[in-house]
């Protein structure tokens, strides 16, 4: 599938403010791909599917994570993160992505985790600071993303982390694993 194809193809299965979204995480992943010397095809590619299964059926996803052997961790989390996996599930085998850090790119792009490749660095920060995101602290992020995307990727992270502390929701694993792992890169650099 190329670029248009699966631009018409999210067209599709995505409400118009949604598919706005994901035409400005497209624009800075391709950007952030370029500053920062990785794939920008993949960029494209990861950016353009990364909230394809959004607005998916809820048990629909709910049986494909069960069916397919997804994390299951997921089932004991807001439903919102479940559009990730499913999402990357749907790219290899609806549309027939057969890269791999693509895919995790995808799958990852809500949670984080830990030992992130450097595309899915730039779709987690990308979908994070596209120009339609409008929060307390995104200035924050945009500011550092073209220079060094692990500070914006331990901005976007740490300030996710605090928004669900503040409206009491449950973190999942991932995203720990994410911020721990961000932490002692960090903590590794200062020695180097």
């Amino acid at each position: 599938m190329n670029r248009e194809e699966a631009l018409t193809y999210v067209q599709k299965v995505l409400p118009e403010r949604r598919y706005m979204h994901t035409l400005g995480v497209v624009e800075t992943a391709k950007e952030l791909a370029e500053k920062h010397g990785a794939n920008v095809e993949h960029a494209e590619m990861a950016a353009i599917l990364h909230d394809a299964a959004k607005h998916h059926d809820r048990d629909d996803m709910k049986n494909l994570l069960q069916k397919e052997d997804m994390d299951q961790r997921l089932m004991q989390f807001h439903h919102e993160l479940w559009h990730a996996p499913v999402g990357a599930y749907l790219a290899k085998v609806t549309i027939g992505i057969e890269s791999q850090d693509v895919l995790n790119a995808i799958r990852f792009h809500t949670t984080g985790r830990a030992k992130m490749s450097l595309l899915e660095k730039i779709i987690y920060v990308a979908d994070y600071i596209e120009p339609s995101r409008k929060f307390t602290g995104v200035e924050k992020v945009r500011e550092v993303a073209y220079e060094d995307i692990d500070r914006a990727l331990s901005r976007a992270v740490k300030q996710s982390i605090l928004f669900l502390i503040e409206k009491k929701q449950r973190i999942f694993p991932d995203t720990l694993e994410c911020y721990n792992d961000v932490m002692l890169q960090k903590e590794k650099s200062k020695y180097e």
